[in-house]
């Protein structure tokens, strides 16, 4: 429990705080959504220039935050048919490009989903071609023709879904499995899919629209490409679709309709695997804390550029976000402020 002086602040006075984390020069949006309804923040230009202050509707990257639309693309694509949760990955690779070692043919796709598939945590191959643009676009140089080379050069030593091991690898290649039964890739997919359907009309996956700067250490950073794993890290939002998609979240069934396989695919991504012997409880993509009266799922987020934050309570209702454009540092403390305002304000609404 928070102690009583953090419980006595108001709403306001919590989002300065998350805003603080930040810094005094970085533009940051900070949103809360309850049952009485929402209060947000927002704070500092788009760039260095000073000339449009940030708003609701800004768009930030948000790096791993993507992780959740990808898998709440997978599970609307299993409620439709077009995969399986338990699909072998051997059914959708060649058996040349399965990972080395004897249980690296029982990872499935819903392994790739929670972290559990123990592939490595970027693809074999990557960092080299990372090097030269390393405080910009490490990923920008890797092209998606290596995903296969380097899913074989890969070594899985337990069997899957006993271990956590968080993978941009894993994502990014279940992204690029789902867009390979599509024929728009990944990008138009998740916008047809899901994007759309949810009405997040400053959700995108395209590189070039207009968005704010993001900084690496006080210096502007270009805008982060992902080409060969975009369902780990490519999309852009705003606050506004932010706090609608966790209210979809929360309450599927206002959002889409019964028979609707998104609607379906809202509540699969925070159904909680049971454990397995020896393993963790899981949720597609999503972190979850489980906490006396509550529970909380959450997703964080960071390109060269910028840090991102999203959070929900189901029960009571609670939807935190938190963008800003710096990229995290060992100092900064934005995204655990973010953390202790979605759990400070649902344990209000708990009473």
């Amino acid at each position: 429990m928070p102690p009583i002086s953090e419980r006595a602040r108001s709403t306001e006075e919590l989002l300065e705080t998350v805003a603080d984390a930040a810094g005094g020069r970085a533009a940051t949006v900070v949103m809360v959504h309850t049952g009485a309804g929402t209060t947000s923040l927002c704070r500092g230009f788009t760039d260095q220039t000073g000339a449009v202050p940030v708003t609701e509707r800004t768009r930030f990257e948000l790096g791993s935050v993507t992780k959740t639309f990808t898998a709440l693309l997978f599970a609307d694509m299993a409620a439709r048919g077009t995969v399986r949760l338990d699909e072998p990955l051997s059914a959708r690779v060649p058996r040349w490009a399965l990972p080395r070692g004897p249980v690296g043919g029982g990872i499935t796709l819903e392994h790739l989903a929670t972290h559990t598939s123990g592939l490595p945590r970027l693809p074999p191959g990557l960092l080299r071609t990372a090097v030269p643009s390393w405080t910009t676009n490490p990923y920008q140089a890797y092209p998606a023709h290596r995903l296969l080379d380097s899913l074989s050069r890969s070594r899985v030593r337990r069997p899957p879904g006993l271990r956590v091991h968080y993978s941009n690898f894993g994502v990014g290649l279940l992204g690029h499995l789902l867009a390979e039964r599509g024929t728009t890739g990944y990008g138009p997919l998740l916008m047809a899919q899901v994007v759309k359907p949810l009405g997040l009309t400053d959700t995108t996956a395209e590189t070039t629209g207009v968005q704010a700067t993001g900084h690496w250490h006080g210096r502007p950073r270009p805008p982060f490409t992902i080409p060969a794993l975009p369902g780990a890290g490519v999309l852009r939002s705003s606050g506004r679709d932010l706090l609608r998609y966790l209210r979809c979240l929360i309450t599927p069934e206002l959002h889409a309709g019964p028979g609707d396989p998104l609607r379906l695919a809202l509540r699969e991504v925070t159904r909680v695997r049971p454990r397995t012997p020896g393993g963790p409880e899981l949720c597609l993509a999503w972190s979850h804390n489980v906490l006396p009266t509550r529970r909380l799922y959450f997703h964080l987020g960071a390109t060269r550029g910028f840090t991102s934050f999203i959070g929900f309570c189901p029960d009571p209702a609670v939807a935190v976000v938190a963008l800003t454009n710096i990229s995290p540092t060992l100092r900064c403390r934005y995204t655990q402020a973010a953390y202790e305002l979605l759990r400070t304000v649902s344990l209000r609404q708990a009473g």
